[in-house]
């Protein structure tokens, strides 16, 4: 197991990684339907937060595979056997969704985790026998992530079991985020990985589809839902609509950067860039739960109020707005998307005090509509570029 040069040439996601993302699609889809579920009962603040940390605890696990993969992805027997036993690790986690967020109980999904941390570590340990420039960094990684997991382990002991007050549980792991955010530049100030610029960007990507993917099919399950209930209406085409708009949008704007040429050239900014995705991503899924419960209450009778269901859209497509600006200028020279028509854009964020006027179809309508202007003023000046370049070529 030896590290793979950093200009590796046409580096490419594996289909070994593509399963990998699969078994994802499990995770994300579980705890995005808890969210949903949550939202539709009048929950969505008191679900917040269990989302977020089992959401961390997927991006978590799916991130460290992922540089991993990018420094040392060998492909032989022994690599393979080891990634499947955290794919097992995934879907454990993916059946702890619905306990962990409806009833704070974390077991399931403590057990998931050690199954795909422990195979980590032991890609760690065979990293540092068989690539000696490497060794001290990548037993780092192992011992970093070993002691992290048993203190996960501890924590669901004392806290969920009693030891300690519950109080403590958000503390305690909000400590643990922290520590385990502080392993990778710990571990790499020995030795630098050699993970691939344009792997990753192509890795984070796929992941961003993947969760675009969630939201799709969160709203064809509140379109289920609907039709079940009351057939096909006007709201539900405008809210089904105006969803599949905006989320095209979204596509767009975020793949107007290819990240790879930034993060091969600002590689000290790479943790930021990579850190700032769990936001990124995390709005991503959240919207999906919110467009699923929009569309379902316009066939049947939810729990929260119309004015909710307008923030549980306008909320994460504006953190998801903001954190793609952000993570954008980690890694260009300028700016894709100019920065003061993102700033108007957030101001959808008053669109849901208008519901009891327009209703919540309104809502997502304005603020589909705003992305979409969003997306042509960002490629205005390319296409402006590209017709000029093309005059000034002339007809040969």
């Amino acid at each position: 197991m030896s590290a793979r040069p950093v200009d590796e040439p046409h580096r490419a996601a594996s289909q070994l990684e593509l399963l990998f993302d699969l078994t994802f699609v499990v995770a994300v889809a579980a705890v995005t339907a808890r969210f949903a579920h949550d939202l539709a009962d009048g929950h969505g603040l008191a679900g917040l937060l269990p989302f977020l940390q089992v959401f961390f605890a997927i991006w978590w696990a799916w991130m460290n595979f992922t540089w991993f993969a990018s420094s040392y992805d060998t492909d032989d027997v022994a690599y393979r056997l080891l990634t499947m036993l955290q794919m097992a690790g995934v879907l454990v986690l993916a059946a702890g969704v619905p306990a962990a967020a409806g009833e704070a109980d974390f077991g399931i999904v403590t057990l998931g985790y050690l199954i795909m941390r422990a195979g980590l570590v032991v890609q760690w340990l065979r990293a540092a026998v068989e690539d000696r420039a490497s060794r001290r960094t990548a037993l780092r990684y192992a011992g970093g992530i070993a002691v992290l997991q048993l203190a996960w382990i501890l924590r669901f002991f004392l806290v969920e079991k009693g030891g300690l007050p519950a109080s403590s549980g958000l503390p305690i792991f909000v400590c643990l985020v922290v520590l385990e955010l502080a392993v990778p530049r710990w571990a790499e100030r020995v030795r630098p990985t050699t993970w691939h610029p344009h792997h990753i960007a192509e890795r984070y990507g796929l992941f961003t589809i993947i969760l675009l993917g969630e939201s799709v099919l969160a709203a064809s399950r509140g379109v289920e839902g609907a039709l079940g209930a009351g057939g096909i209406s006007g709201t539900l085409v405008v809210i089904a609509g105006s969803g599949l708009v905006l989320l095209f949008a979204l596509w767009w704007l975020y793949f107007l950067v290819q990240a790879g040429e930034g993060l091969s050239d600002r590689r000290h900014r790479s943790y930021l860039w990579g850190y700032g995705h769990y936001g990124v991503f995390a709005a991503l899924a959240a919207l999906g739960a919110g467009l699923e419960v929009a569309v379902e209450q316009s066939g049947q009778e939810v729990v929260a109020s119309p004015v909710a269901l307008g923030y549980a859209v306008a909320i994460p497509v504006c953190a998801y707005l903001v954190l793609l600006q952000v993570t954008h200028a980690l890694v260009l020279a300028r700016p894709v998307i100019p920065p003061r028509a993102v700033v108007g854009c957030v101001v959808v964020l008053a669109l849901p005090l208008a519901t009891p006027w327009i209703g919540v179809a309104g809502v997502v309508a304005v603020i589909s509509a705003s992305c979409v202007l969003l997306v042509a003023v960002a490629i205005w000046p390319t296409a402006i570029a590209a017709r000029t370049a093309a005059r000034h070529a002339g007809p040969g």
